[in-house]
């Protein structure tokens, strides 16, 4: 028999009786799921392929979203859209599991949370610059492609890139693939062919490289860094940077010829 947890806990050195929502996965281990939608002129974009992914990455981490539609989603967030005045700007849908630890245990019931807010577009640089980060991607860890509540290691390899004055940096996978950037996809141009890392890489399945995929002809590979470090262009690509292309990479500077990848998303007022 497994014992639930005490009864009290301390929280900002205040006694909780109430302490059993303390110990839902969300809090102790970061057990969520989230996608980040682009909205254009008030219009979520790219709605289904952002909520068929969330459901997805759901239930691969074992948190059950049955007891929420596709359709009472997308009013809820078009209703918040409309509260905030969004015209153009971003929607983050989070769903967290707020069932108890199976480690620390209490007696709440086992039940899903669902966050939606809404904030404005992300500022770019007007010169992107992008270098190599120290820290790899595991593809075969089971939260390999899904964009989960365990984000940490994302902002702090992005975060270490912005203190040696870089805006983003490539991260490779355990055989020394290139996957993907910290928070985005990545697309590079090389004599005239496109390429991005396939998903055995590890990268995440982002719904804007989905897109870029449908739209344009494009291999997807398992490269090494050495085919970024030839490559003439480099893209990114997300619903936080639309697609923005590289000026520079790692000291070296690339073309900046116009491409049809620069041209596929509305464009950000």
């Amino acid at each position: 028999m497994i014992e639930s947890s005490h009864r009290f806990i301390l929280l900002n050195n205040q006694q909780v009786v109430s302490a059993a929502g303390y110990f839902a996965a969300r809090h102790l281990y970061g057990s969520g799921v989230f996608t980040t939608l682009t909205v254009y002129s008030g219009k979520p974009f790219l709605w289904e392929k952002h909520w068929r992914r969330l459901a997805e990455n759901a239930e691969k981490i074992g948190i059950d979203v049955s007891n929420f539609s596709d359709g009472g989603a997308r009013m809820a967030v078009a209703d918040l859209i409309e509260k905030n005045k969004v015209r153009d700007g971003r929607v983050r849908m989070t769903f967290f599991d707020e069932s108890a630890s199976a480690i620390w245990t209490s007696e709440a019931e086992q039940r899903v949370s669902f966050l939606v807010m809404t904030a404005n577009l992300r500022a770019l640089e007007g010169e992107f610059r992008l270098t190599i980060s120290p820290y790899r991607i595991n593809s075969t860890s089971p939260l390999a492609g899904v964009k989960s509540c365990n984000y940490l290691e994302k902002i702090l390899a992005k975060e270490e890139a912005k203190q040696l004055a870089f805006d983003e940096a490539i991260q490779l996978n355990e055989r020394g693939e290139i996957a993907s950037a910290c928070m985005a996809n990545v697309f590079w141009q090389t004599d005239g062919r496109f390429f991005t890392p396939s998903l055995r890489t590890g990268c995440l399945a982002g719904t804007t490289r989905e897109f870029v995929l449908e739209n344009l002809e494009c291999d997807e590979v398992e490269a090494g860094i050495e085919e970024l470090k030839c490559a003439d262009a480099i893209y990114l690509t997300s619903a936080g940077v639309g697609v923005t292309q590289v000026a520079e990479f790692d000291g070296r500077e690339l073309r900046r010829e116009p491409h049809a990848i620069m041209k596929l998303l509305p464009p950000r007022n």
